[in-house]
């Protein structure tokens, strides 16, 4: 491999236009025995063969992903960090893999496109007036701190480079159930109605499913918190008791694990509305299903996307991890992943190689003037169609709650098996 500094010289010359694109680097795609081997383990939702190839043409090194479903995924890496070398997941998973020791601190100076990414991340607003949200904001999780803890006072080294992100609702099937107007009659109460017993599914992540019907059950009158983003013992109690009855009841079809498997639960009428994260929508859209990703007046539950190295990584694997980060933030992958709907830190690099409709409709919000296609090439936006939710800053700016990791994480992770296996 080129030494690191000549890498990040020849980065840094890169401009936004095409040469973002491309990165120039020209590499046969043929790996000598001393090729350096980066093992990525995350989900489905990032972890896409296409992102696979074109990284490894571009940066000369072979990169083996292992895709779990988000609770397995977590379980793992927190478990054996010697699995892993650079971990992609959401900032939930942070406080549990650094408590864990899985994860080493990253130096912000060796990320390249550092000062490019925007607020979000760095002060948990898009902009000054948006809603925080309830619980763990990236900015919360961000910093290492001199004691070793994570916090938001600025320091030099960070826990995870910031990378995708997204806001999360449910969808629902516009062929079983009528559309509601976004902000004002779409609700999480859906998720309980009654009208969609035997028809509602939600995502099997304790981190992630708990506050989808934590939000449902509250904007149904059934109870309400303190804090959304760090209930009490009491608050879990009193939750899955409403749940393990409406359970016994009928009322849920199904838990997913993976984006792969909300798709079928959509493509066989299983459900007509769950938990759906932005690239299950797009790929039900694509196939013909008329799914509605809902803008709940409650607000969203949002995540964020982390890039985190092992804290047994070292050496030229090491460095190869800061160069795959590096690519990430180059310009195409976030063009390739806003077509399934998500956001990366520094839009502006990647706004060139989208074009003028794409942008329009991803980031502004617009009507689409034209059909988009997503990141399976199959049509997932229709002209005439304007993005659920609307603009990015729109989107950020009605944030209920942070993926999060609550201090009764452990009882709630208790309770939520007993849901499942009830």
């Amino acid at each position: 491999m080129a030494n690191l500094k000549d890498r990040r010289c020849f980065l840094k010359k890169m401009g936004v236009g095409v040469a973002a694109s491309t990165l120039a680097f020209k590499a046969p795609y043929v790996f000598a025995k001393n090729t350096v081997t980066l093992r990525v383990m995350g989900t489905h939702v990032t972890l896409q063969e296409e992102l696979r190839q074109r990284a490894m043409r571009e940066l000369g090194i072979n990169i083996e992903f292992t895709p779990m479903g988000s609770a397995a995924v977590l379980h793992k890496a927190a478990a054996d960090p010697s699995s892993f070398d650079l971990y992609e997941q959401w900032s939930d998973s942070i406080n549990i893999l650094w408590q864990a020791g899985a994860i080493q601190p990253l130096d912000i100076d060796r990320l390249i496109y550092w000062n490019e990414i925007n607020p979000l991340t760095k002060t948990g607003r898009v902009i000054p007036e948006a809603k925080i949200g309830a619980g763990d904001s990236p900015n919360k999780l961000l910093y290492v701190q001199p004691d070793g803890r994570l916090g938001t006072t600025p320091s030099k080294k960070i826990s995870y480079m910031p990378y995708v992100h997204n806001v999360d609702s449910f969808g629902y099937n516009t062929q079983f159930i009528e559309q509601g107007i976004p902000y004002e009659t779409e609700s999480w109460a859906w998720l309980l109605d009654e009208k969609n017993k035997g028809k509602v599914g939600l995502v099997n992540a304790p981190t992630i499913g708990i506050f989808d019907a934590a939000l449902a059950v509250q904007a149904q009158g059934l109870m309400s918190f303190n804090d959304l983003g760090n209930m009490s013992i009491t608050e879990i109690d009193q939750l899955f008791k409403i749940l393990l009855e409406k359970k016994r009841q009928g009322h849920f079809a199904g838990f997913w694990t993976s984006v792969p498997q909300s798709i079928d639960f959509m493509k066989t009428n299983r459900v007509t509305i769950q938990s759906m994260f932005s690239p299950g929508v797009s790929a039900c859209r694509g196939q013909g299903i008329p799914v509605v990703y809902a803008s709940p007046k409650e607000g969203y539950r949002a995540w964020h996307g982390v890039m985190c190295l092992s804290a047994n990584t070292q050496g030229h694997v090491k460095d190869a991890a800061y160069d795959y980060m590096n690519w990430w933030l180059s310009g195409y992958p976030g063009a390739f992943i806003a077509r399934q709907g998500y956001y990366i830190s520094n839009p502006e690099r990647s706004q060139p190689l989208m074009s003028i409709p794409e942008w329009n409709y991803w980031y502004q919000g617009k009507e689409a003037v034209t059909d988009l296609t997503g990141t399976d090439g199959k049509i997932s936006v229709q002209a005439g169609q304007v993005r659920d939710g609307g603009s990015y800053i729109k989107r950020f700016s009605n944030i209920a709650v942070w993926n999060t990791v609550m201090p009764n994480y452990d009882y709630s992770l208790d309770k939520w098996f007993e849901l499942l296996n009830s």
